[in-house]
């Protein structure tokens, strides 16, 4: 073998030997990775896009669709207050040192604005909202969406459930239809909108959760409270405003909001459509809400206080007590009896009750299905109204019993008397206020001390007393008086 053989044969062994051990480091210790073929417009970077035209929202998640048919029907209200001296807060020793702690009759309310929500729920301008956006207000300022200023005007309120009946004159304005709160849902996506710290037109979503919800809020002895609860963020300036369904429509009319702190802090409440459609009808025929009445004082049977009665039933609306001549009375109900359904509508607690109860007027008849010593029964029932009678009711501000027509007393006559409260006889006949020595212009203040605000009170009080009572009141001229009455 030449020199020149020799060369090649140690190259050759030289290049045999490298791969040989680059094939053994590749074999035992690298681990082989699969591969495929692949063209370069298989090839595109880790960032996921997709086509927004082709893309499908899943059915009952399309906020938008919702939110652009409820927006441009809901409204900003502002509500403004001149300076008065019927609230002021009455301090005992202006009375006796009124340099120094200044003259009582000096002392008035600042001029004011606050601010809420409505919904637009006819196109000639109806708009309905919380009584208490409106309530004493001088003059109502509504915004529509597309930035028009009206002037509103009071149609009427019910305190009850704190509803309110306003109108602008305006023609062909959007308006939201009417939903269905009996089918909604608890776990359903809902929106709130309205105007929250004056940010209009604010749509925020969540979901039912729970119905028929009772959080004490009205505080009045006939006051309705059957709330769809949501966690759909509502805050101060949302009063008024709409919860909707996906489709749009009106589900309930968002009045509050469960916090420690004054804003949002995960639950809100609206009044149900089923309720806010009786007081609008209402509202817009007589000025007033003719209100029904079964005549019970009622409980929940898990009340701790029905439970120590030894109540058996889990679900119901326990009868603690019967009102004399009510349509509970005449339907035969009695104490102890538990109400279940009505008009063939379950209903576990007070507040179902009262929703079902309140979408009637006075003269209407429902069902009655309830449970007596473990039996049920079914009873008809002819609602009567506040009088126990089934009359309509033709003003909130006026009532007529014993002779006596009564009305709430006026802004001049709290001024020149220094009163906050009170109702005014104007009219005095044959009856048991005259036959007391009562005179006509004389205000009643109060009956067996308990404060008498308005006719409402008034109502309410006289309808559930018997025997002898105290009333306590003034005249035009200053002078105080009280006289005992059989009632």
């Amino acid at each position: 073998m030449n020199k020149r053989q020799l060369l090649v044969a140690v190259l050759f062994a030289s290049l045999f030997g490298g791969l040989v051990a680059l094939g053994g480091f590749k074999l035992f210790f690298e681990t082989p990775v699969p591969t495929q073929n692949t063209s370069a417009n298989q090839v595109r970077y880790a960032k996921y896009n997709f086509d927004t035209s082709s893309y499908i929202v899943p059915e009952g998640l399309n906020f938008v669709a919702a939110a652009e048919v409820a927006t441009p029907a809901v409204v900003h209200i502002k509500s403004s207050y001149e300076a008065s001296s019927a609230n002021a807060q009455r301090n005992p020793f202006q009375d006796m040192f009124p340099d120094f702690f200044g003259d009582p009759r000096e002392q008035r309310r600042q001029p004011g604005m606050s601010s809420g929500s409505g919904v637009i729920i006819s196109e000639d301008g109806y708009i309905v909202t919380n009584n208490h956006v409106i309530e004493d207000a001088d003059k109502i300022e509504v915004t529509l969406n597309d930035n028009r200023i009206f002037e509103a005007k009071k149609i009427g309120t019910d305190p009850n459930t704190d509803l309110a009946l306003i109108k602008v004159e305006e023609e062909g304005l959007p308006h939201m239809s009417y939903g269905n709160s009996d089918d909604v849902r608890i776990g359903e996506w809902v929106l709130a909108v309205g105007n929250p710290f004056n940010l209009t037109s604010t749509v925020t979503a969540g979901i039912v959760s729970a119905k028929a919800r009772n959080i004490n809020i009205l505080r009045r002895r006939y006051g309705i409270e059957s709330f769809i609860q949501t966690d759909a963020a509502v805050n101060p300036g949302n009063s008024g405003g709409a919860l909707v369904d996906l489709k749009g429509r009106l589900l309930g009319i968002n009045t509050a909001i469960a916090t420690p702190t004054g804003t949002y802090a995960g639950y809100s409440f609206a009044v149900p459509v089923s309720i806010v459609k009786k007081v609008v009808e209402d509202l817009k025929e007589y000025g007033v809400v003719q209100r029904a009445l079964l005549g019970v004082e009622i409980a929940d049977v898990s009340d701790p206080r029905i439970q120590e009665r030894g109540v058996e039933e889990l679900s119901g609306v326990y009868v603690m007590g019967v009102g004399e001549e009510s349509a509970a009375d005449e339907a035969g109900i009695e104490e102890g009896d538990v109400i279940v359904a009505i008009d063939n509508v379950e209903v576990k607690n007070v507040a179902e009750l009262q929703d079902q109860v309140a979408r009637h007027r006075p003269g209407d008849k429902i069902v009655v299905t309830f449970k007596r010593e473990g039996k049920t029964k079914t009873t008809n029932a002819t609602l009567k109204n506040m009088l126990n009678d089934t009359k309509v009711v033709k003003s909130a501000n006026v009532l007529t019993i014993e002779g006596a027509t009564f009305t709430n007393i006026s802004e001049e006559d709290k001024e020149s008397l220094e009163i906050e409260n009170g109702v005014k006889i104007t009219k005095l006949g044959n009856g048991k206020f005259k036959a007391a020595g009562i005179k006509e212009g004389f205000i009643i203040t109060s009956i067996d001390k308990m404060e008498i605000k308005d006719v409402d009170d008034l109502t309410q009080v006289l309808r559930g007393k018997r025997g002898g009572i105290l009333i306590a009141g003034v005249y035009p001229d200053g002078e105080e008086a009280y006289y005992g009455l059989g009632w």
